[in-house]
């Protein structure tokens, strides 16, 4: 990709940099430390250099509710072994229900065209003190597991406070999960009490799941109660047929309101298990801490995002996606959480733009998949809304095209910060993202995040510049799990991060540094293709291909082939698009002269879906796995398994 003589596509003016959260927080450095710091990029240097300096900032800024004990950092040349503030106790529910206004709208909610809530902050209060002394009733405590198959609604929000305020360690999903998928990740953890909702909506459909509960319930065995959320209007129903069953109502019933109260602990008690998305076996559980968690997030949220108290911040995320852990640390900036459940484009493609303009959003966060679908259909929000509201646009998920940024900036708004970000489950959090005090230039993730120590090594682990090779993290960052579950001695968690490179967190991404400082992410460095020895991300193909009018979505693989390995790309046409000779063609010229000639796939194969995880995460070691006929180890982490079906045995790939 030459993007070397790219003008930016926006740049903030002097304005909008002299009155950004990142220019306070500089003067306040350089103030309190005798720095000359005159940027962000002075800034991320000073804040890897001086790591336990600069997380003490952070916990300032963030006006952290705790003792932060005496020491920010110990051993922190280690990684994994860094401490960071060993001392230190805290609650995370209790950062996130610091004192505001009890009338202020703290949640808004929106079920596709079905529901429309506003939650006002006592409320919100109010719905965690009666949970959390039911929890504590049915013997919930500290380091007990609370799980939960949940929609992004007010009640998912209200049941992780309560439980992470009692010192409890809380897990979820989405409701669209299959039995496998549910059992595969719960039954792991044991938790001692399980929400789920009656059923949900998506696309205009309801979609019960007492069914599925009634099934799932019996094998989690550690499980007390089994607490069934009303979204439907079938609570009572559902319960009544599972035997620990209760409607949430029925749980509540006994509790009044009353103070809240909060189990201070230390700042690396586990706060959340997140699931890695289980495609090559059972899901990893990996355990979040509260304190590490808690930092990360103030210092995306209010200096990467620039947001502060009473900002909209919306996300489009389901409860099994790690965003959703993201979004709801809003509420410790003083935030109010635009949530939504469903589909985004049911009743229309508009629906998160009717949205984002009645309740004055200031962050819309959605996936690169969104944004391209709604390039190919066409929409143009900027021309049918008031969008006046909104200063920054974040995608994740997957690389960014370079025709999606500039379709943002033509179809939405012309003066917004967009802000690429990657990171993962791995962190909660992000390794690179944006800067509201910078140029953003298309194709590029703008910066390596604050504290965040990022590089790109080749294979011999050296850092290089403007070539392609592997995200490594080279200094201990507060938000590294605090270990997996079920791992007593850790090999898990080592192998996972630590194998490849000794003491430096290799990320599994395969990435380039930019000539503006910025990072591309060209795919997973399991996924990288490699003809003739040569290492091509799929990113970059599928930034070509999808350019081409006919196509909808793409997956790319590496299938062996005469002692070499072959680019097959496989595509899903628009209704009544036949892939002839001269599409076929048409492709391969975009990618020729888009990418490079090494990018040219060997095959061209149409096909009627793509797989995918369920965030939305397309899967090319699946499709790999079944081209060359092996199994798939966990077909439950797939959104839509039957599309598997369509890549095995074709004839296409046999000659």
């Amino acid at each position: 990709m030459d993007i070397a003589n790219d003008a930016p596509l926006w740049t903030p003016s002097p304005e909008r940099i002299a009155r950004s959260a990142i220019t306070r927080f500089i003067a306040t450095v350089n103030g309190r430390h005798g720095t000359g710091l005159k940027n962000y990029r002075d800034l991320h240097a000073w804040s890897i250099a001086q790591p336990g300096a600069f997380w003490d900032e952070i916990w300032e800024l963030g006006d952290v509710i705790g003792d932060k004990g005496g020491h920010s950092l110990v051993d922190g040349e280690r990684m994994p072994g860094a401490q960071f503030f060993p001392d230190a106790t805290l609650n995370f529910a209790e950062n996130l229900l610091r004192p505001r206004d009890p009338t202020s709208i703290a949640l808004v909610f929106r079920g596709e065209d079905k529901a429309e809530r506003h939650v006002a902050f006592s409320e919100l209060c109010v719905l965690v003190s009666r949970l959390q002394q039911a929890l504590r009733a049915a013997g919930v405590g500290v380091g007990d597991r609370v799980a939960a198959t949940m929609p992004n609604m007010p009640e998912t929000i209200a049941i992780m406070l309560a439980a992470t305020s009692i010192g409890a360690i809380f897990s979820s999903c989405s409701p669209d999960f299959g039995e496998r998928g549910i059992l595969d990740r719960f039954s792991q953890i044991e938790p001692k009490v399980y929400f789920a909702c009656d059923g949900y909506w998506y696309a205009g459909k309801r979609v019960a799941i007492g069914d599925k509960l009634r099934t799932v319930a019996p094998h989690l065995t550690s499980v007390r109660h089994t607490v069934i959320v009303p979204y439907l209007g079938e609570a009572a129903q559902v319960a009544s047929g599972i035997a620990n069953g209760v409607a949430l109502d029925d749980f509540l019933a006994p509790y009044a309101p009353q103070a809240l109260t909060y189990e201070r602990l230390p700042f690396n008690h586990p706060a959340y298990i997140l699931f890695s998305s289980g495609t090559t076996g059972v899901p990893k559980c990996i355990v979040h801490g509260a304190g590490g968690t808690l930092l990360q997030h103030i210092k995306e949220h209010r200096l990467h995002c620039d947001l502060a108290a009473g900002d909209r911040l919306f996300y489009f995320t389901t409860c099994g996606w790690m965003m959703w852990n993201w979004l709801v640390s809003g509420l410790a900036s003083g935030l109010t959480l635009c949530l939504f459940d469903g589909s985004p484009f049911s009743p229309t493609p508009d629906v998160l733009f009717d949205f984002a303009e009645k309740e004055r959003f200031a962050l819309l966060g959605t996936s690169a998949k969104y944004i391209d679908s709604l390039r190919k259909e066409g929409v143009k929000p900027g021309e049918t809304h008031d969008l006046s509201s909104l200063k920054a646009l974040t995608s994740t998920g997957s690389p960014l095209a370079p025709a999606d940024f500039a379709y943002v900036y033509e179809a939405i708004k012309s003066d917004l910060h967009l802000a690429s970000i990657s990171g993962g489950t791995d962190i909660v959090s992000c390794f690179v993202l944006g800067d509201p005090t910078a140029p953003v230039y298309k194709g590029e993730i703008q910066a390596p995040g604050l504290g965040m120590a990022v590089e790109v090594w080749s294979d011999e682990g050296k850092p290089v510049t403007g070539e392609r090779g592997e995200l490594v993290c080279t200094k201990p960052f507060p938000c590294m799990p605090v270990m997996f579950w079920n791992d007593p001695e850790g090999a898990k968690y080592r192998a996972a991060y630590f194998e490849r490179f000794p003491n430096i967190w290799c990320h599994g991404d395969f990435a380039e540094t930019t000539i503006h400082g910025g990072l591309i992410i060209h795919g997973r460095s399991d996924a990288t293709l490699n003809p003739q020895g040569v290492r091509i991300g799929t990113a970059e193909i599928y930034a070509q291909a999808e350019q081409v009018p006919e196509i909808i979505e793409s997956i790319a693989i590496g299938q062996d082939w005469d002692n070499d390995v072959r680019v097959v790309l496989f595509v899903r046409l628009r209704e009544g698009v036949t892939l002839d000779a001269d599409l076929e063609k048409r492709i391969r010229t975009q990618i020729r002269t888009g990418a490079s000639p090494r990018h040219v796939p060997a095959k061209i194969v149409a096909v009627a879906d793509i797989p995918r995880t369920r965030s939305g995460k397309i899967t090319e070691l699946a499709v790999r796995d079944v081209v060359h006929g092996r199994p798939v180890k966990n077909t439950e982490a797939l959104a839509n398994p039957e599309a598997l079906a369509f890549y095995r045995d074709l004839p296409e790939l046999a000659t």
